[in-house]
């Protein structure tokens, strides 16, 4: 009888009193036993469609209504957090140089379901296999235990991580090709639960086939970091894709305070006891070097060097001529990043010029190429942005080795003549 009311025929029926009394009043007034007969169904439905509806709002908050509390970072600037009941929210506001888009993302925990419609990728918890497409992104998943989840990857030779290599040689991680970018179709034939791109290649412009096909792509612009510790606090952000931020905050807290005991060592250092510092290579008659606000440069800083460009200001390369590099630089007594050379005999044939500079003369060069992977990976590039505590512990020993006189360089080794 319920079920009969609600497909439409309860209301049919109340359409014939209305109709009636227009013509009679007579059978307007025989009409008010049926409506009052039926007043109790007409209640019973209107209570139960009201608590369907209040099920239905619980069920599916709006994302303005959720509750969330924003997480604090200490030096990232290019991304933030929130965390809420069962949720967290990520927002990009610089994925990469000059943007002026913000992304926001939304992981929920297992089971969790809500309105997602005004994210630009949702996650789900818990994650079973991701696609990387950067050497600097595959660090975190060491760092985090989580190295197997890894099953894509462009260009697998340049990884040196020795998990991940492990998981390459068994077959695990497929080989997305050897362009600028990840192989799109090879992406969406492995389904991952998400895949971070790296905007310093070509994946940017693959975000909507990716969200048509449903894997969330998710922005990592920690190369527009500029502070060594911003950079490497990007573990964060792969932490919580991961459900994993407890123990991305813990990685990051040892580097943090790694990194600011080596700091705090060569601060004491008196600016007259500063060695000035030459670094960069040329190219095509260009020398290319770090300008002096950038993330190599402030490295550099802290290490207590007397950087020869440190006047130049500027967050990415600096692009010079010989000749003002030779006036700045020429007596500079030490070169860091000498290119990849294998002997300073190689590197002055190669480039003759090179030979006017005191730090070439004296064989104080010092690389970071020399630390490879198996397959040739640079692992100084690989690890680098989430170790920025061990490439300042190589620049201080390099600089001013008394103060860490058991300390073993991690990536940077001199020149052999």
């Amino acid at each position: 009888m319920h079920k009969k009311g609600l497909d439409g025929h309860f209301f049919e029926s109340q359409a014939l009193p209305l109709t009636l009394c227009q013509n009679s009043s007579k059978a307007c007034m025989q009409s008010y036993p049926s409506v009052l007969r039926s007043l109790p169904y007409l209640l019973s439905f209107l209570l139960w469609f009201g608590v369907a509806l209040l099920l239905v709002s619980c069920a599916e908050k709006k994302p303005e209504a959720l509750l969330k509390t924003a997480v604090p970072l200490d030096f990232a600037t290019g991304f933030k957090l929130y965390q809420g009941d069962g949720f967290w929210e990520i927002e990009v506001s610089k994925g990469y140089a000059g943007s002026s888009e913000t992304y926001r993302y939304l992981v929920l925990d297992s089971g969790v379901q809500v309105n997602s419609a005004n994210y630009d990728a949702v996650i789900q918890l818990p994650i079973t296999q991701v696609v990387l497409t950067s050497t600097t992104q595959v660090p975190h998943l060491d760092a985090l235990g989580q190295t197997d989840l890894l099953v894509g990857f462009p260009q697998l030779d340049l990884i040196s991580s020795r998990a991940a290599r492990q998981r390459i040689a068994a077959g695990k991680v497929q080989d997305l090709g050897s362009g600028p970018s990840a192989n799109p179709e090879l992406v969406l034939d492995l389904q991952p639960d998400w895949i971070m791109i790296s905007t310093l290649g070509e994946d940017l412009r693959y975000l909507e086939v990716f969200k048509q096909a449903g894997i969330p792509a998710l922005i990592n612009g920690e190369y527009v970091e500029q502070n060594p510790l911003g950079r490497a606090e990007w573990i964060k952000f792969t932490g919580v894709l991961l459900g994993n931020y407890a123990e991305a905050s813990a990685q990051f807290e040892q580097i943090k305070k790694d990194y600011n005991e080596a700091a705090n060592l060569a601060s004491s250092i008196p600016e007259k006891d500063k060695p000035r510092v030459l670094s960069g290579v040329m190219y095509q008659d260009i020398w290319y070097a770090p300008s002096a606000d950038s993330w190599a440069a402030q490295l550099l800083s802290q290490a207590g060097g007397n950087y020869a460009f440190e006047e130049n200001a500027g967050s990415g390369s600096l692009q010079l001529n010989y000749e003002f590099v030779l006036d700045q630089a020429s007596a500079a007594p030490i070169w860091i990043g000498a290119a990849d050379f294998a002997s300073r005999a190689e590197m002055g044939t190669r480039e003759p010029r090179y030979q006017a500079f005191a730090a070439w003369q004296a064989g104080e060069l010092y690389t970071y190429t020399a630390k490879k992977g198996e397959t040739g990976g640079l692992e100084y590039f690989e690890l680098g942005y989430l170790r920025p505590d061990l490439i300042l512990k190589d620049l201080i020993k390099i600089l001013h080795p008394q103060l860490l006189p058991e300390y073993q360089p991690y990536f940077y080794q001199k020149l052999p003549n």
